[in-house]
């Protein structure tokens, strides 16, 4: 594979579009730039959330974070390519429905999608909880306030049921395991690529996060990362692989005909559906530009990353294993959940 160039869905053999052409890719760009010009221009020396795993940092610090985030992505992105090269590209085009089903399956989906982030805020602030998004309360940046099992528990169920269980009821009865992406084209390619992308980032996550699950002891770590593992599978993983890789990536690569939009169409995605993380406010109009703008900087470069690895392999299952269940989840957030359970 030319790492400067992508073929148009649906054959190996179609012209080839220079990637630097691509609006979306410079759509991308600038609005990435224009991201990390609002936070300078707004935010001052300090961010307005409650991060407890960085407390006391600048501005600046969390933006050099951010960007350096985006590139660990983008040649995380680079070697993919590499392994893949000589593969066949699965066309995920293909595996959606026609273009005017495609659209309305897409449409019904954002609408579903935006309903369930609906009630997943009322049905938490009704039991007192935080908003259920993709992301359980502490996850990542950590809180200063008390997460219960109950409500972990109860996070994972929603989110599981409504994002997972129910859109793969509905589109399952349609459409074939290999329309939804769920199938192995090529299992021990889909393997190699999987260990290698998890050494790679299990990696750059123990050395940029340095974090404190390897010093939890025998016990803790015995319950706690088989704990973290299923609790963030149901609750995180598996939501945002049904519903975002599975179902929705290849109607988009449908109805836009292009890679490069499908990819930041992922990762805008992935970002929104975060929207009630526990350290977002929205109490100002400042706070909400804020808000907005960290969760783009936290989380769309991952996103794109989950959707490369999908088009590329036409296995959403990929993604789970290299790049989501293991390394971040159960590599980062395990003494969280072992703080939660008070094992």
């Amino acid at each position: 594979m030319r790492l400067t160039r992508l073929t148009t869905p649906g054959s190996d053999s179609a012209p080839h579009k220079p990637l630097l052409r691509s609006r979306a890719l410079w759509a991308a760009a600038l609005g990435w730039l224009a991201v990390n010009a609002l936070v300078v221009t707004v935010a001052g020396d300090r961010l307005p959330f409650a991060w407890a795993s960085s407390t006391g940092q600048h501005t600046k610090d969390h933006l050099l974070q951010a960007n350096v985030g985006l590139g660990e992505v983008l040649l995380l992105i680079t070697l993919v390519g590499l392994l893949t090269r000589r593969r066949p590209r699965p066309d995920l085009a293909a595996r959606a429905p026609e273009r005017a089903q495609a659209l309305r399956e897409s449409l019904l989906l954002l609408a579903y999608g935006a309903t369930g982030l609906a009630l997943g805020y009322v049905l938490a602030r009704s039991l007192g909880l935080h908003p259920f998004g993709f992301h359980l309360a502490g996850t990542l940046y950590g809180t200063h306030e008390h997460v219960t099992p109950a409500e972990a528990v109860t996070w994972a169920l929603y989110n599981l049921m409504v994002y997972a269980v129910a859109p793969l009821l509905y589109f399952r009865r349609r459409y074939t395991t290999e329309q939804l992406c769920l199938r192995s084209a090529d299992r021990r390619a889909d393997t190699v690529l999987v260990a290698v992308v998890l050494a790679v980032e299990s990696i750059v996550q123990f050395l940029a996060l340095e974090p404190e699950t390897f010093e939890l002891g025998g016990r803790r770590l015995l319950v706690g990362l088989p704990l973290t593992f299923t609790l963030y599978l149901a609750g995180a993983v598996l939501p945002a692989m049904v519903f975002i890789y599975a179902i929705l990536l290849p109607r988009v690569l449908k109805l836009t005909g292009s890679t490069v939009a499908t990819v930041v169409a992922g990762g805008l995605a992935y970002a929104a559906f975060h929207l009630w993380d526990a350290w977002t406010q929205f109490g100002s109009l400042k706070d909400s530009l804020l808000s907005g703008a960290f969760l783009l900087l936290t989380y769309f470069a991952p996103g794109m990353m989950k959707a490369v690895l999908t088009l590329r392999t036409g296995n959403a299952w990929v993604h789970v294993w290299a790049y989501h269940a293991l390394a971040p989840h159960t590599l980062a957030d395990t003494p969280h959940v072992v703080h939660i359970f008070r094992i």
